[in-house]
């Protein structure tokens, strides 16, 4: 391979790089300078396009990032000045005039600034604006700030994609009518707008920490963004639910590690190697729990956490407090009642009291309805079924387990329980 064709590989594997972790902070900048979704979008792509036919070129530069916003911003303005030929000069420079903030000397200034790191605070702030309805504000947080697709949106919603395409639609629209700004709100207005902001963060990092689709059980980057946002919001606003959902983020992804084996599979937390825990996370996880809690103007999010503390306080998983768990979870649902956490608690109650009865608990849960399409209800059910010996009804609910199962880990552990269940038909 010659310099050349070594030196434009280099730049190409640098610009996919960037593009895979970079272009949701530069798309946040991007709007932050042209104050509008739809042309920074349009400028993040004409960077890149840029970027594809310059830097094999010319080589990467020094700040790729700072790089990147300079020119979509510039290719923007130029494309509105070329659109404004038709008409006056003077509508030009007004249109063009109308850019949310003025562009840095991205050559003089540091591209690493304080601004630009809290580009996509800003814009998480913007997009969960009270005038949007909540869903609304979730729903265009993850597209816009966090970059998922909208059909992963719509699986952590649980409704079609179309539903949540036309909430983004109209959440960008409503933002361009009513002018809302692009900034972080003032101390006054800023608890009104947690709850929202901290739903979103919540969302990204369980998008992370258990993908709902494809090949790999983990995505690494939305978690470690999700904690990024959820450091720079307690940061902000040390609210107890702020500190409970960093510490609650922090203890789930202290045993990433563990969650899967060399070879990629599954690997359910009673039997994780907990030598591989991050003993760091866990500590700072459990001080915020703990810190919160005295507060006693907690809430979901930090009982939630109190919850993976006991397990990560556990040295085995015969040493978890399962009483303890279960005790929390019932003031969880009484806060903050969910058929999720309802899931949670009878698998909770099946460890501390037996597989019956937590099985009936689940079967409860199940007949009314709401968890029907949710995989991990029934495959919670199937392993009760296993461990009671009821071998037919466990092997029917892995089957409905698995024709719901999106994520591929997951389908491949669902199908190596399902093929140990003895052949009844032997018997």
């Amino acid at each position: 391979m010659t310099e050349k064709t070594t030196g434009v590989a280099d730049a190409l594997d640098a610009l996919d790089a960037i593009y895979r972790t970079e272009s949701r902070r530069i798309f946040a900048t991007l709007v932050r300078l042209l104050g509008d979704f739809d042309r920074a979008e349009e400028a993040l792509h004409d960077a890149f396009r840029a970027a594809l036919e310059q830097w094999p070129r010319e080589g990467v530069p020094a700040n790729p990032r700072a790089w990147l916003v300079s020119a979509g911003r510039f290719k923007s303005i130029d494309g509105i000045r070329r659109q404004a030929r038709f008409t006056a000069w003077d509508d030009a420079t007004a249109h063009t005039d109308t850019l949310a903030d003025p562009a840095p000397a991205w050559h003089e200034a540091d591209p690493d600034a304080e601004a630009l790191e809290d580009d996509r605070l800003r814009l998480v702030f913007t997009c969960c604006h009270p005038a949007l309805a909540p869903d609304a504000q979730v729903a265009l947080t993850l597209r816009e700030v966090c970059g998922l697709a909208t059909e992963e949106i719509a699986r952590a919603f649980l409704v079609p994609a179309p539903t949540i395409a036309q909430r983004i639609v109209r959440a960008k629209a409503r933002i361009r009518d009513a002018g809302i700004p692009y900034q972080v709100p003032g101390l006054a207005e800023l608890p009104e707008r947690l709850d929202a902001v901290l739903r979103v963060v919540y969302l990204v990092f369980n998008e992370g920490y258990a993908a709902s689709s494809g090949e790999s059980v983990t995505r690494a980057d939305l978690s470690a963004e999700a904690i990024r946002l959820g450091r720079l919001v307690a940061e902000l606003l040390p609210d107890p639910e702020a500190l409970g959902l960093l510490a609650l983020m922090l203890l789930h992804d202290a045993r990433r590690a563990a969650r899967t084996s060399a070879q990629g599979e599954l690997v359910l937390l009673n039997v994780q190697d907990r030598s591989l825990w991050h003993r760091g996370q866990i500590g700072e996880g459990a001080a915020l729990v703990e810190r919160a809690l005295l507060s006693r103007r907690f809430g979901p999010y930090t009982l939630q956490a109190a919850i993976a503390a006991v397990h990560a306080e556990a040295p085995e998983a015969v040493d978890t407090d399962w009483p303890q768990i279960v005790g929390l979870y019932d003031v969880l649902l009484r806060l903050d009642p969910s058929p999720v956490a309802e899931l949670n608690r009878a698998a909770a109650v099946a460890m501390r009291d037996g597989p019956a009865a937590g099985l009936a608990l689940i079967d409860a849960l199940l007949a009314r309805g709401e968890l029907a399409q949710y995989h991990l209800a029934h495959g919670a059910r199937a392993e009760l079924c296993r461990r009671l010996g009821r071998t037919e009804d466990a092997r029917e609910a892995y089957l409905q387990a698995l024709s719901l199962v999106r994520q591929q880990p997951e389908r491949q552990f669902l199908e190596r329980q399902l093929a140990s269940l003895p052949d009844t038909k032997n018997f």
